[in-house]
């Protein structure tokens, strides 16, 4: 058995995390002993694989995709986050017992805090978008005061869910509403998967956005979205996903390793390589 710090993110599939580059990053820059690793499991099998991690060596890891749901019903104890927002996307042991949190809406915030300082100032959100990285982006605007939060779906019944689960000011919508939505957001945020490499264009007419609203994408692949391209056609201040994916590791590297890192522009140009050199082998 080792003796050094063990943590791994584990999906389905998992081959093209980057995780394992922003950790092994820091445990370079921090000269410790430690690995983190890239597991693929199956939905059948992740069960079995968290309840054996400590016994196998692990401290802890990072949950994505499928899992996160799965995750949060394994833990014994979870913070405030993973239980508002309904799932884990870190994992930790303390005196034996399995703990779970979830960092996705710290991420959000740090990376809006870094790419716009006083963005929160703003306080009326259109939410695009009512799946799990949504719930994670209503809880955080809400942590922030954001007061006007308007939630658009093409299913509207899980926008309704959304709005209800959090209490939100400004409804649930079909994707319809849009025009008239736009009108008075000050921030605006893509949290579905559109606009992604390999997936459907976000088609967003934004003539109708307030001209000093910000306009941000969870999607980092490509890092300048569609939506985002659109934004920056019409002088709209934009802030991309990619440091979000960052920021949201820094709390379980320290749970695991002991050490506060931080985000970096170095840290950011080995990720943006890294997605360079992945797009030319496809």
């Amino acid at each position: 058995m080792v003796d050094y710090p063990r943590a791994f993110v584990t999906g389905y599939p998992i081959r093209h995390s980057r995780s394992p580059l922003i950790h092994g990053y820091w445990l370079r820059q921090f000269g410790l002993e430690g690995s983190y690793q890239a597991v693929e499991v199956t939905p059948d099998a992740f069960s079995g694989f968290i309840l054996t991690a400590r016994d196998n060596g692990f401290a802890g890891g990072n949950v994505t995709i499928p899992h996160k749901e799965m995750a949060f019903s394994l833990c014994e104890k979870r913070d405030s986050a993973a239980e508002e927002i309904g799932a884990v996307n870190t994992l930790w042991f303390e005196n034996g017992i399995l703990h779970g949190g979830n960092t996705d809406a710290y991420g959000f915030l740090a990376n809006l805090d870094s790419l716009s300082p006083g963005w929160s100032n703003r306080k009326s959100a259109l939410v695009l978008g009512a799946g799990g990285a949504s719930r994670a982006v209503v809880f955080a605007l809400k942590e922030r005061g954001f007061t006007d939060i308007r939630i658009v779906n093409r299913t509207i019944e899980r926008a309704r869910e959304l709005a209800d689960r959090f209490e939100v000011s400004g409804g649930a919508h079909g994707w319809d509403a849009m025009p008239e939505l736009l009108l008075g957001a000050s921030l605006i945020v893509n949290t579905t998967s559109l606009g992604m490499s390999g997936k459907d264009e976000l088609a967003i007419d934004l003539t109708g956005a307030d001209s000093d609203a910000l306009v941000t994408d969870i999607v980092y692949v490509p890092l300048e979205t569609p939506l985002l391209q659109a934004a920056r056609s019409r002088g709209l201040e934009t802030a991309d996903g990619l440091g979000m994916l960052l920021h949201q590791a820094v709390p379980g590297f320290e749970r695991w390793f002991g050490k506060r890192p931080e985000v970096t522009a170095e840290l950011r140009n080995i990720v943006l390589a890294d997605m360079a050199a992945m797009g030319k082998e496809k």
